[in-house]
């Protein structure tokens, strides 16, 4: 099967990750292995054009046009990666151009005014689609490009760039190096100057740390015959706008999925004045959004709403039968009152005196606003940093939680931060029971787990929040609420600090909450868990869909090219 039959696969695999990059690639590695265009046996053998070539060097030597170049070291044939087509023939590039290193300017040789000396190029934040950018001029001439020439980014950030001069001459800095193809096509000269860069990226298995003048001088590449050249770029830019056009089509399509989604998204997280009719938008958008979601960006996005909805009463019915979550709060006020030994009754029910809550969005009926200090039993603190050393820490002592062990609502603890018993003693009071929830109070605050019954006796580490409610309290909304928008917004907004952030514990406890009815929390954690387990699927279908698209990509790369991170191994 030929490379064209090939490269009509691409279309129908081009939503692989990083398949129109890969194909570019694959467009690269045929044509200078001699697989992208049909050889023609009239054509005038490379090992012909290399004769020229050599001739003219020496011409320009003479002439004072270009210095005489080292004696490059020979290629060894035995360590060629694949065979050439009869007509070509193996060099280096050093023999069949004209090498212009750049050089830097001091500020007092180099002006901004137009009118004064040649323009002056820096680097690739001078390179733009319509030509050279231009804001500085030399004054001196040390280091000259002309119009035609490569001009090849070998230094700093935008290593491997490059560009044609469109200008007749322009001065270039130490970042760059302007190369002259000597009698052979100079848009060829483009497409081995790509490959160079590539392999230098492949061997330093980085960033390119540079391109050095030997680099570009020994660089060995196979080069075909004059006329097949001219072919060959014709070729490869008639495939590369066919992939502009794959890249511009999945891109389209990428907006308008997105679009359709967002739209989506902003009608779910809406006020709803007719609450039945919401619910069958939102019943039938969750149908549909997983069609739509189509990266992992998208689905931690409908992961978002499904939270959203859930604690704003729009994810399941409400139940009038449902005891409403004032009663739940009074029972919270009740075993208050009772820890404090205080037996004081309120008409009406125990509730909190303050209700003047912060109100980010109206709540259905038999839900309340609180607040985290009203809804738990204890907001308190973990130790002070001061209180626990490095040095503390033992193997295979009392653990001790700190947020990076807070997962998914989990306590992933590491092994090695553990303390000693007496340490352990000391900290008594930081002391986790079942039931607990603790909360990072640094960095990624908010971030919160749920102590089990294995981790009760463990200690809460510097660095975080222990919250403790009544048995009646359902943790598992209340860990569904911190992961929402709103919580996060809240706990974000009030943190101080930029490297490393801080909760206030003041702050944490006026922490707003929109509660259920307590039955209702069950159905709502229910529902999410449900829906959770789809994006999950979602999530997992996106994989795999993934690693087949890339499978059948590199099958196909692998069928027609052999091994194309082998190529151009040479000495």
């Amino acid at each position: 099967m030929n490379a064209e039959h090939w490269l009509a696969h691409f279309e129908r695999i081009s939503e692989a990750p990083g398949a129109i990059a890969r194909l570019r690639r694959f467009i690269l590695d045929l044509a200078v292995r001699g697989k992208l265009v049909e050889q023609d046996p009239e054509d005038e053998p490379a090992a012909e054009l290399l004769k020229r070539i050599a001739v003219e060097k020496v011409r320009l030597v003479k002439a004072g046009e270009m210095k005489r170049g080292k004696v490059l070291p020979p290629i060894e044939e035995d360590k060629l990666s694949f065979d050439l087509p009869s007509a070509w023939a193996f060099t280096r590039l050093g023999d069949l151009i004209h090498l212009v290193s750049g050089q830097h300017l001091q500020p007092h040789e180099y002006t901004e005014n137009s009118w004064d000396g040649l323009p002056y190029i820096t680097g690739p934040s001078d390179f733009a689609d319509e030509g050279l950018r231009i804001s500085r001029f030399a004054l001196v001439r040390k280091a000259v490009a002309k119009k035609g020439q490569l001009l090849l980014t070998v230094k700093g950030s935008g290593v491997g760039k490059s560009t044609t001069c469109n200008l007749p001459e322009v001065a270039i800095s130490r970042q760059l190096m302007a190369l002259m193809a000597i009698g052979w096509d100079d848009r060829f000269l483009i497409l081995i100057a790509n490959r160079l860069a590539v392999q230098l990226r492949n061997a330093a298995r980085s960033l390119i740390p540079g391109i050095s003048r030997e680099d570009v001088e020994e660089f060995a590449f196979p080069l075909p015959p004059l006329a097949e050249q001219h072919r060959i770029v014709a070729k490869v830019d008639e495939l590369m706008a066919l992939c502009d056009q794959l890249e511009a089509a999945r891109q389209k399509r990428e907006q308008g999925r997105e679009r359709l989604l967002a739209s989506t998204l902003q009608r779910l997280n809406q006020p709803a004045e007719d609450l039945a009719s919401f619910r069958k938008d939102a019943s039938f958008a969750l149908q549909v959004l997983p069609s739509l979601t189509t990266t992992p960006a998208q689905i931690k996005q409908l992961r978002q709403t499904i939270l959203n909805l859930a604690v704003r009463g729009k994810l399941v019915e409400q139940d009038p039968e449902d005891e409403p979550a004032a009663e739940l709060l009074a029972s919270v006020a009740l075993e208050k009152v009772r820890r404090s030994s205080m037996e004081s009754r309120i008409a009406g029910g125990l509730l909190p005196n303050d209700r003047n809550y912060v109100q980010p969005f109206s709540l259905q009926a038999g839900w309340e606003w609180t607040t985290l200090e009203d809804y738990a039993l204890d907001v308190s603190t973990g130790p002070f940093g001061s209180m626990l050393h490095q040095s503390d820490y033992i193997v295979g002592g009392v653990p001790v939680v700190n947020p990076s062990h807070m997962v998914g609502g989990r306590i992933c603890l590491d092994p090695k931060v553990t303390v000693s018993p007496g340490m352990a003693k000391q900290l008594e009071s930081y002391k986790l029971a079942a039931g607990d929830i603790v909360m990072a109070r640094r960095g990624e605050v908010g971030r919160a787990a749920l102590v089990t019954e294995e981790e009760a006796g463990w200690l809460c580490g510097t660095g975080s929040f222990i919250v403790r409610f009544i048995p009646e309290i359902l943790r598992a909304y209340v860990l569904l609420f911190l992961s929402t928008d709103l919580a996060r917004g809240y706990l974000i907004s009030n943190a101080i600090g930029t490297t490393m952030t801080n909760l206030n514990h003041g702050i944490l406890k006026k922490t707003p909450i929109p509660l259920p009815p307590l039955a209702e929390q069950h159905r709502i954690v229910a529902k999410v868990d449900e829906l959770m387990a789809l994006c999950d699927q979602l999530e997992r279908q996106l994989s795999q869909a993934d690693q087949q698209r890339r499978r059948l990509l590199e099958a196909v790369l692998a069928e027609a090219l052999g091994d194309p991170e082998k190529m151009l191994e040479v000495a």
